[in-house]
């Protein structure tokens, strides 16, 4: 049997994920959880085949909670299970440890088809994040700005375009704020950017944040 568990803050999906899985034979969600710290507190205290992860938590950004969950268990699979197109977060989830990308608004056998394929120890490329990773090999002047960017650097980007400041993302991330600071350094100077001003328009111009 394959044991799911479901983090996601939306209890009506979290219900239609239960209801869709219920008919699947070897399959059943042992667990839910609508916040990261719960999530957590479920992953160290049982043991788990497939965990399902929504980006937008009330608690934690969607990265930090995949990077917590692959600290405390790093074989643990996690398919992302995302209201927000695949462009949006696809990549730097995949980068970041993720197994697979899946739409919500994907039919349920394409959820099917991505569980069973990280069971098998692959991970689900769609056809659209497929394109994607095609893309980012290309040069990088072809590339968007954002993708330019390392997975820590991407992390505290969307940080920045948030309107966090260094100090609250030195304390988030356990880093100095000097640290913290260079980063920022880089993401402006590789980004061609001067100030957080930049970052926040471009990453809303670019539908990076809600």
């Amino acid at each position: 049997m394959v044991k799911i568990l479901i983090i996601d803050d939306h209890a009506v999906v979290r219900a239609g994920v239960q209801y869709f899985v219920a008919d699947i034979p070897n399959m059943e969600i042992g667990g839910e959880a609508a916040t990261v710290e719960e999530a957590i507190r479920l992953i160290r205290t049982q043991d788990w085949d497939v965990v399902l992860l929504d980006i937008s938590m009330p608690d934690k950004s969607g990265i930090d909670a995949l990077k917590q969950i692959k600290r405390e268990k790093p074989d643990l699979p996690v398919l992302i299970l995302s209201m927000h197109p695949e462009k949006r977060y696809a990549v730097q989830m995949l980068r970041a440890g993720a197994r697979g990308y899946v739409q919500k608004e994907a039919l349920a056998t394409e959820l099917l088809n991505a569980i069973q394929t990280i069971m098998r120890g692959h991970k689900y490329i769609s056809h659209g994040v497929a394109e994607l990773l095609t893309a980012n090999m290309d040069s990088d002047a072809e590339k968007p700005l954002h993708e330019l960017l390392s997975e820590r650097e991407y992390e505290i980007f969307c940080k920045l375009s948030r309107g966090e400041g260094v100090t609250k993302i030195a304390d988030m991330l356990c880093l100095s704020v000097k640290t913290v600071s260079t980063y920022r350094a880089r993401i402006l100077e590789k980004m061609n950017m001067s100030n957080n001003a930049d970052i926040i328009y471009y990453a809303i111009k670019e539908n990076l944040i809600d």
